[in-house]
């Protein structure tokens, strides 16, 4: 018994080295895919470890049945998931993920502490029912809110939600006296946890926390604008993380809590990473409510251009910007994009590169992956502090899909996008834009760069339109 212990101590320490190693994998695009590689390792070396856990501390053996049923569904569920998702759809299933694995580890912890009281079981050695509780208090909070949270986070991505055949939209709402109000709840958690720990035989207290946790994590989320949802799934990535510690906690799992304290922590790193680029402290995106929800009705026209035209200006180009946003990931159109920098390298000996706002698309990264995945070099893509000072000497920026992230209007101190620092495409000497329509972006702010004399508007799908603009480039 000895020695297996030994080697399931041993396998937990795999487990964790293997997760760090990936995480560190994980900060540059090059090695991201070997710190996945590195990450799936991690957890099957946990199961498994976890599995010859059960089977030699139980007396009673494993029901296999259960553990092969589990595993089974849940593979079928996220392989059906991973398969047919669309990269549009990417920060919804992210978010979905954050609220499922805070709801498991609220789930785990709560069963858990719930054991030692109902069926007697013996306390894990220096810990008694008052830190258990504390600990399954502390979990249902973080992990209820997080579900929630997440829950709603994923329909404000997609827009709203339909409803036997009916949509409806995600509503933006966050008066200033709902901030007391989360204060009062966060409050009474804190106290039930403390009723549950001096009345331990009643199940009234944990129940009421996993109520109030619900409600809390929609009304911190609900007040939240669109420009702001990257920040927020950042955060509930965090608390998931944080969650699974609290958990792992309880149950006396090693490698639960260094896997829940590395993501709690590097997503707590984004999170602030994700306010920066924003422009805002983490206390103003929770507390301040910029919403969002109120979209500016378009008053002006513009005329658009053709695919000749843009060619045709493109030609005498000797610099070019790519400003790629969400509506490059709705259209796919990545590829074309790589092949118009590639066209106009060859044959106008133009220099180009890539403009990457921290948050452009609907998720910390978005774009770098959808580049990636057209082979665009890694060299090209420019973060947007290092490439905002070169607009003024860019002949043209292409923009493609993106609103919010080069919207001047982010420059004044009013309105959704009030200081977010932005592409400064505006500053080139032509810009073009691709978009379907002069439709505002999602944080619902009509942007003056489309109206400008020296911007030329492409209305019309992105990838269709990068199509037609190749097209045109080849015939000159």
């Amino acid at each position: 018994m000895d020695e297996a212990y030994q080697w399931i101590e041993f396998g937990y320490l795999i487990s964790a080295a293997l997760f760090i190693f990936g995480l560190k994998k994980l900060g540059h695009p090059k090695t991201a895919p070997l710190g996945n590689m590195y990450g799936m390792a991690g957890m099957a070396v946990a199961v498994i470890t976890t599995l010859l856990s059960i089977h030699f501390n139980n007396e009673h053996g494993i029901h296999w049945g259960i553990i092969v049923g589990g595993i089974a569904i849940g593979s079928i569920i996220g392989y059906i998931m991973a398969v047919k998702v669309e990269m549009t759809g990417m920060p919804e299933m992210v978010a979905l993920f954050n609220g499922f694995g805070g709801a498991a580890s609220a789930l785990v912890a709560l069963s858990e502490s719930w054991k030692y009281i109902y069926e007697g079981d013996k306390l894990p050695v220096g810990l008694d029912l008052g830190v258990i509780y504390t600990a399954a208090g502390l979990s249902a909070l973080v992990g209820w809110m997080t579900l929630s949270g997440s829950l709603l986070a994923m329909y404000k991505l997609k827009g709203g939600v339909e409803i036997f055949g009916k949509w409806y939209k995600t509503p933006t709402w966050g008066p200033t006296w709902l901030n007391p109000i989360k204060g009062f709840l966060f409050f009474a958690v804190i106290v039930l946890i403390g009723l549950q720990i001096n009345n331990q035989t009643s199940e009234l207290y944990m129940w009421l926390i996993i109520i109030i946790s619900f409600i809390l994590g929609i009304i911190i989320v609900l007040p939240i604008g669109g420009a702001d949802m990257p920040v927020v799934v950042s955060l509930l990535n965090s608390l998931s993380g944080i969650a699974a510690a609290f958990t792992g906690f309880i149950i006396g799992n090693s490698v639960l809590i260094v896997a829940g304290s590395l993501v709690g922590a590097s997503g707590l790193i984004l999170t602030f990473i994700m306010c920066k680029a924003m422009n805002r402290t983490l206390g103003d995106v929770l507390f301040k409510s910029f919403g969002g929800s109120e979209k500016q009705s378009l008053t002006r026209t513009k005329v658009g251009s053709d695919p000749e035209e843009v060619a045709m200006m493109a030609d005498g180009a000797q610099k070019i910007i790519i400003v790629p946003g969400y509506g490059m990931a709705v259209s796919q159109c990545q590829h074309q994009v790589k092949e118009f920098a590639d066209l106009v390298s060859e044959k106008f000996d133009t220099e180009v590169k890539y403009a990457i706002h921290p948050v452009a698309g609907r998720m910390p990264g978005h774009m770098n992956v959808l580049l990636a995945e057209a082979n665009v070099p890694y060299e090209q893509l420019i973060e947007m502090d290092e490439i905002n000072p070169e607009f003024p000497e860019c002949d043209m920026a292409l923009v493609i899909g993106a609103n919010d992230t080069c919207n001047p209007a982010a420059r004044s101190g009013e309105g959704p996008l009030a200081g977010m620092p932005i592409i400064d495409a505006d500053q080139a000497r032509t810009v073009v834009i691709i978009k379907r329509s002069l439709s505002v972006g999602y944080a619902g702010v009509d942007n003056d760069l489309f109206y400008e004399d020296k911007t030329m508007m492409l209305f019309g799908d992105g990838k269709a339109m990068m199509t037609d603009l190749n097209n045109a480039i080849k015939d000159l």
